[in-house]
């Protein structure tokens, strides 16, 4: 229902109503890649804009799990090269991180506003692959300086999970008060370190079967070192 809505809102938009002035199609997209309401799941808060940012570096306030999608469409492979086709990257996150139902499909008008959007992104004809390493086995980290983890923490995790101890300001009650939520763990993964939960979600994000769905962070979108430091400041 809500992608028939989306649909319409579209189709509106590029028609123009009332004499008001044509919208395009990139334009729209740009919409969609800020708004949730992308993904028809009424649990979903993600937007693309959540893990994204869409200019060549990422300020310095910003630790994403993903790139920037600056020159994203010039790219010849995505998630690592797990992906050929830009279209099913995206449906990777819209699917696993965004909790839509069913695929975005080609011939979909949101579909087609996104591509748009991220091709005006795009302004050199070809663009490197990015690396995207997942750590496999799950260690321990060497633990780092607490201030430098209050910084990471803010840069990397305040988005969803709000201020320490209290969550205010997280993106959603689905998503846990940190390191409150850490006192579960001994009944929920018994004989497992807390600190390991927290490393595991890190670095798996939702999947490995410890629920929710958070993206799983790359070694090249956050460091060890900074892991380390998060881990400090957390007390774990």
């Amino acid at each position: 229902m809500k992608r028939l809505m989306w649909s319409a809102a579209l189709l509106g938009l590029l028609l123009g109503c009332g004499g008001e002035e044509k919208k395009s199609a990139a334009d729209f997209g740009e919409e969609l890649f800020h708004d949730a309401r992308l993904s028809e799941s009424t649990f979903n808060r993600f937007s693309c804009a959540t893990c994204h940012v869409t200019t060549p570096q990422a300020p310095a306030e910003r630790i994403d799990s993903g790139y920037s999608l600056y020159n994203v469409a010039s790219r010849p492979s995505w998630w690592g090269g797990n992906e050929t086709r830009l279209l099913d990257s995206v449906n990777f996150c819209y699917v696993n991180f965004m909790r839509g139902v069913t695929k975005l499909e080609p011939d979909d008008p949101m579909s087609r506003s996104l591509y748009e959007y991220l091709v005006r992104l795009s302004p050199d004809a070809q663009a490197a692959a990015l690396p995207f390493t997942i750590v496999k086995d799950i260690n321990e980290v060497a633990r780092g300086d607490a201030g430098r983890g209050a910084t990471v923490y803010r840069a990397a995790c305040q988005t969803c999970h709000g201020e320490l101890h209290t969550g205010k300001g997280r993106l959603t009650e689905l998503a846990s008060i940190l390191p409150e939520v850490t006192k579960d763990y001994g009944t929920v993964f018994p004989g497992v370190p807390k600190s390991k939960v927290v490393i595991e979600k890190v670095r798996h994000g939702q999947f490995f079967g410890v629920g929710g769905n958070m993206p799983p962070y790359s070694t090249e979108a956050l460091s060890d070192a900074d892991l380390g430091a998060v881990l400090s400041y957390l007390e774990l």
